[in-house]
């Protein structure tokens, strides 16, 4: 479990791509402090396991099923990435409840820079989209951050699974407002138009759209219970 409170920008450093899966080594001197092997550590939002470390860097392995969801495909040696290690069970909970667990990609699509902060766009697939509420929740990139603003487009994405390759310009986007030092301590700080990111919805919202749906279904299915005929009888 996660906050979505960055602790250090890493850099990747080793890039092995396998047959069906790649080894990322990272340079993070912060998040290998204490680290140990099997430890949880958040790369651009998505929970990896350690699997070797030292004081400097630590290294893992990202499955098929990862690459296809996240951004971590289009990364290699030099890629700047957000890191966090696991929460801590007696630590503050300074962001949201971060599982770690990508629902998929979005788009820059506009960087509005200003005096005091900067105001992004990001182009969202409309089955992400559901779930965003402005003033809600959303990490991008392992950032935990808020929306403040959302809007729907004509034009939605392709068909197809959710993950890199589903990227929306011109379909639904939402707004996200970056301080100085989110800027600063964050790879948001260097993305450009174009750019994608890694998105993980408030799992609040998707555990009440799948209890709402099963409440329906139960609603809509009649209920049956056993007569002394031996007829069923429809309550």
């Amino acid at each position: 479990m996660f906050t979505g409170i960055v602790e250090e920008l890493g850099t990747i450093v080793g890039r092995d791509d396998l047959a069906d899966a790649a080894r990322l080594t990272i340079r993070g001197p912060r998040v290998t402090s204490d680290a140990g092997f099997g430890d949880s550590i958040a790369v651009n939002g998505v929970c990896l396991t350690v699997v070797e470390f030292d004081d400097q860097q630590f290294t893992v392995d990202v499955m098929a099923e990862t690459l296809r969801r996240s951004s971590l495909d289009r990364l290699g040696p030099g890629s700047s990435v957000n890191l966090e290690r696991a929460m801590r069970a007696d630590g503050r909970f300074g962001g949201h409840i971060v599982q770690g667990h990508v629902d998929g990609t979005g788009t820059v699509v506009a960087i509005t820079p200003s005096q005091n902060w900067t105001v992004v766009r990001i182009g969202v697939d409309p089955r992400l989209s559901r779930y965003l509420v402005e003033k809600g929740s959303i990490t991008v990139d392992g950032v935990s951050l808020t929306v403040s603003a959302i809007g729907a487009g004509s034009e939605a994405s392709g068909p197809g699974d959710i993950g890199a390759g589903s990227e929306a310009s011109d379909g639904d986007w939402f707004e996200i407002s970056l301080i100085p030092t989110t800027l600063q301590e964050t790879n948001l700080g260097s993305a450009s138009v174009g750019a994608v990111v890694n998105l993980e919805v408030d799992v609040l919202a998707k555990y009440v759209e799948r209890l709402q749906a099963t409440r329906a279904e139960t609603t809509r299915t009649p209920k049956t219970s056993g007569a002394t005929s031996g007829t069923a009888e429809v309550k």
